[in-house]
C-alpha cells in the first residue's frame, strides 16, 4: 500500500462515529480497519481524504499516552485540507456543519489568495480547508 511520509493519526471515540462522520463530511474512504481484542473498540483505522492517509484509533490509556482532545482546550495541531476549487472548501463546511462540526471560520476570501475556512469535528479535531480562489 502506497502512504504519504507524513500522516495525521487521530485519538478518537467512539472511532465508528469518526469514522461515519469524516466520511460523510470528506467524502473519506476507509482502506483499512482492525477491530480492537476487545471487540468493543477500533485499534487502527486507515481513510483515504482528499488523496491523502488519515488514521485514527479508538482512545485506549492502557496502551499509551495519547487522549481525545478535552472540550474547550485550544487546538496543538490541526490538518489542513487543499483542495482544487473554492466551492469544493464551501460544500465540505457545509456537509460537515451538517454533520455536527463546529465552523469556527465561515469559508472566506482570504487576504492571501484562497477560499478558506477551519471548523472543529464533533470528535475535537481541527481541520483547516484551502482551495484556489474560483474566477
Amino acid at each position: 500500500m502506497n502512504r504519504p511520509r507524513v500522516a495525521p493519526y487521530l485519538t478518537v471515540s467512539p472511532a465508528a462515529a469518526a469514522i461515519a462522520f469524516y466520511t460523510g463530511a470528506f467524502d473519506a474512504k476507509q482502506r483499512a480497519l482492525m477491530p480492537s481484542v476487545d471487540g468493543m473498540r477500533i485499534a487502527h483505522c486507515e481513510l483515504l481524504i482528499n488523496g491523502a492517509s488519515v488514521m485514527l484509533a479508538d482512545f485506549f490509556p492502557e496502551l499509551g499516552q495519547t487522549r481525545v482532545p478535552m472540550p474547550g482546550d485550544s487546538a496543538t495541531v490541526s490538518i489542513s485540507l487543499e483542495y482544487d476549487t473554492g466551492k469544493q472548501v464551501d460544500d465540505t463546511c457545509s456537509r460537515a456543519a451538517k454533520l455536527g462540526a463546529k465552523i469556527e471560520t465561515q469559508p472566506t476570501n482570504s487576504f492571501w489568495g484562497t477560499r478558506y475556512a477551519t471548523l472543529r469535528d464533533p470528535f475535537g479535531h481541527r481541520w483547516i480547508l484551502n482551495g484556489p480562489l474560483d474566477k
